[in-house]
């Protein structure tokens, strides 16, 4: 790794309390007594929440966090402490893909089919969503239909347990807080990559708008949390220029982007079929390459191997594709001509999870002056001074 875009001494050497689901749920919500909390997971096949069978499969290490630490803990400390009812665990169908829409049935831990709607929605006022893939945007939707709050929590794993859901969200609220105030009402942003010898940027318009802030506290209306939180971020009015992207199996493309979407992928290196597969999908249903959000990391923290929280990483950056509802965006799943494309895909910028694609520069217009945001994965002067404040 460029010894430039090493993690600083400080990321390294933090030290976290330990993990405490009472002190995060307190925190988070501040919920009052009386107020009823559920845990939901999904599964392949749901009805394996019976009996709690899924915990036989040690390959559902997410699931079993959810059961070992927030359903088991809820019942044996929190809810006592925090004078909360209810405690039951329920599985839905594993949708697939990033912030797809949930299923309406799902299976309770004594066997029976129940109704998303009926017996969770309506029923409880947190909700806790641990899961393999986000149900951020559905649960957002549903919170503000139905009156709940909760915390979505996917790809939990032990370092995110003892980093980034073991900080003080009041502290992480008021770090975002001053980047937010900083970089809010921005013309636009630049983003320069480099890959082996290309350079490449990304133009985004933002439009003065005013920038949003993913901080880990939900203790007033109906809403979701998405957690680890700890991000700056605008959902783009508009968008052109080019970056590599990198899959998952390793393949890198440079993405053509105009009018705020990706058009077309060209094969960089790695597998042409990986591209064909990509770029049949942006012709079919074109919104699929849709710039819905540019989001910057705020916190010092460990990494994980998870997006989730990888990407609050100071430093970071990342775009998404697709669905940006839940962000304040135009887009809705029904305008994807397939209900299966309808995902909100981030695609995180880090030496970790990039370490073949530099970002030498981020550079951003904001009151007639144009400010230096990042340089090689580390925050520049500009963005270290706002937090010192």
């Amino acid at each position: 790794m460029n010894a430039a875009i090493e993690p600083t001494a400080s990321v390294r050497t933090r030290q976290f309390p330990p993990f405490s689901l009472t002190r995060l749920l307190r925190t988070v919500f501040d919920p009052q007594p009386g107020e009823r909390v559920c845990v939901l997971i999904d599964l392949e096949d749901p009805a394996e929440i019976a009996g709690f069978h899924f915990l036989q499969n040690p390959d559902l290490s997410i699931q079993r966090h959810a059961h070992d630490v927030v359903y088991q803990g809820l019942r044996h400390g929190t809810m006592a402490d925090l004078g909360l009812e209810g405690g039951e665990m329920f599985a839905y169908a594993i949708t697939g893909g990033s912030n797809l829409d949930l299923p309406e049935k799902g299976f309770a831990t004594d066997g029976r089919e129940i109704d998303l709607v009926e017996d969770v929605y309506k029923k409880y006022t947190l909700v806790l969503c641990v899961s393999t893939y986000s149900a951020t945007a559905p649960l957002t939707a549903f919170a503000k239909q139905f009156g709940f709050r909760g915390a979505t929590m996917h790809g939990m794993n032990q370092i995110i347990l003892s980093s980034g859901l073991a900080v003080d969200y009041f502290e992480v609220s008021k770090q975002a807080e001053k980047l937010r105030l900083g970089m809010t009402r921005a013309e636009w942003v630049e983003i320069d990559f480099a890959f082996e010898e290309n350079s490449y940027t990304l133009h985004l318009d933002l439009a003065e708008q005013e920038a949003q802030k993913s901080h880990g506290l939900c203790r007033g209306g109906p809403d979701i949390a998405n957690l680890p939180a700890g991000e700056i971020y605008y959902v783009p009015a508009s968008a052109a220029g080019e970056f590599p992207h990198k899959y998952e199996d390793g393949t890198i493309a440079v993405m053509t982007v105009e009018n705020c979407r990706v058009q077309r992928a060209t094969l960089l290196r790695g597998n042409q079929a990986t591209v064909d597969e990509h770029n049949a999908k942006l012709q079919s249903d074109p919104v699929t390459g849709e710039l819905g959000e540019l989001g910057f990391g705020t916190q010092e923290l460990p990494v994980s191997g998870r997006d989730i929280q990888d990407e609050k990483i100071l430093g970071t950056m990342h775009v998404a594709t697709g669905r940006s509802d839940h962000l304040g965006g135009r887009l809705t799943p029904d305008l994807f001509a397939n209900k299966k494309n309808a995902t909100h895909d981030d695609i995180l910028f880090s030496p970790s999870k990039t370490p073949e694609i530099n970002v030498p520069q981020v550079r951003m217009r904001r009151d007639g002056r144009t400010e230096v945001l990042i340089e090689n994965f580390a925050p520049a002067v500009y963005m270290r001074e706002l937090l010192r404040d």
